[in-house]
């Protein structure tokens, strides 16, 4: 049987989706532009690869971004170490002699740029960059290796045109570029390790910054739920109505509940028997602390969140964020496949494929069955990383393909 969530229109798609991910000097990605899968209505990216190939780098990068949104950028990078950690470690150039192994990779032993981390997106309406380097030296400051952001620079459109441009942040000051190249500063002393999405609140004064922010902090990210003894849904926590699944599930019950009430309840009780012959969800309602109760046939008595194997919490986990009565412009799952039975992994494509009719899903996966089942879906981008000379690369991207991002100067 063949379930998928009900198809309805997306009030995401009017922000647009993305089209491409660009990122320079973090960790493996010493240059790499990604395209993404994009359609009127959304559109699916499926990024593989073996292990060690950058896959988890893109994933970060992306959440990265969203710290930027979110205004705590520079503690998530803190939280990875710092940028001593996280900056490519590799040469500033490799020559054709090192790839071919005739010269060793080596460094020049003095660097003939600054040190940067740039991080940047291209939407179909807005796209976003930001730059990150060491501070400038402050020998009143023990704070020395804090990143400090150098410059932001938001446009409209994918492509960067200078003409595009809408506002941009230089330092301490941020600025809307007006017509006939006039720019009109928004914000002034802004410190370096706060971005201008926190900076910049006023909608009046600068509605692209607004209507960006908005539409990053509600891109959902979903990566590798616990389910173990301990994790969030098994436990519960008091319900209210959760029409998005939390990050860490642990309001599954509230959220399966929502569903049932304003969402697609019958295409969701059809993907809980698919994939378990004869199964349905309830929920018990009866306490402030909701229970998942899940029927099973031959069972005198339905079994609760706690007593659920591994891999049908995960499963339904992830059924229960696929089917959200409120999808976001952006839905991203990080190897989702993660101890799910070979069984499950047909479903689970028929479900991302039909909410990447609704709205943009990108799936980081490693089960071939998986990507196998995605890459048949209508739409699909698949990409297939390397890693050469420790760098991330996209094989047979051709100069065209990279040209389509430029970085802002």
């Amino acid at each position: 049987m063949k379930a998928v969530p009900r198809q309805s229109s997306s009030a995401s798609a009017a922000a647009g989706s993305l089209t491409h991910l660009a990122v320079a000097g973090y960790r493996s990605l010493q240059q790499l532009t990604l395209p993404l899968g994009a359609s009127p209505d959304g559109g699916l990216t499926v990024v593989c690869g073996a292990n060690g190939c950058g896959k988890s780098n893109l994933y970060r990068s992306l959440g990265l971004v969203a710290a930027a949104a979110r205004g705590d950028l520079v503690a998530a990078l803190a939280a990875e170490g710092g940028l001593p950690a996280v900056f490519w470690a590799g040469p500033e150039r490799t020559t054709a002699a090192m790839r071919r192994g005739e010269q060793a990779v080596q460094g020049s032993g003095v660097r003939r740029e600054a040190a940067r981390l740039r991080l940047g997106i291209a939407g179909e309406t807005l796209s976003y960059a930001i730059e990150l380097g060491y501070r400038a030296d402050d020998l009143t400051s023990a704070f020395v290796l804090d990143p400090e952001i150098k410059r932001e620079w938001i446009w409209a459109g994918g492509p960067f045109h200078p003409r595009s441009l809408l506002v941009q942040r230089s330092g301490a000051v941020v600025e809307r570029c007006g017509d006939g190249g006039l720019a009109v500063p928004i914000a002034l002393e802004v410190s370096p390790h706060e971005s201008l999405f926190s900076a910049v609140s006023d909608p009046l004064a600068a509605p692209e910054v607004f209507q960006l922010r908005r539409t990053i902090l509600s891109w959902r990210f979903y990566d590798n739920f616990r389910t173990d003894r301990q994790a969030p849904a098994r436990s519960g926590r008091t319900a209210t109505r959760t029409p998005s699944l939390a990050a860490d599930g642990g309001d599954l019950a509230a959220a399966v509940q929502t569903i049932l009430e304003i969402g697609d309840r019958d295409g969701f009780q059809a993907a809980i028997a698919d994939a378990f012959p004869g199964c349905h969800l309830t929920v018990d309602t009866g306490a402030p602390l909701f229970r998942l109760q899940l029927h099973q046939p031959g069972l005198l008595r339905p079994l609760d969140a706690p007593e659920l194997s591994d891999g049908t919490l995960r499963y339904l986990l992830l059924v229960a964020a696929l089917f959200s009565p409120r999808l976001p412009p952006l839905l991203v799952l990080n190897e989702p496949e993660n101890s799910l039975h070979p069984d499950l992994l047909a479903p689970l494509a028929r479900l991302i494929a039909a909410v990447s009719e609704r709205t943009q899903v990108w799936v980081v996966a490693h089960a071939e069955a998986l990507i196998t089942a995605l890459e048949d879906s209508p739409g699909c981008r698949l990409l297939r990383l390397e890693r050469e000379l420790g760098a991330t690369l996209l094989p047979g991207q051709t100069v065209l393909e990279r040209a389509a991002w430029r970085w802002p100067t």
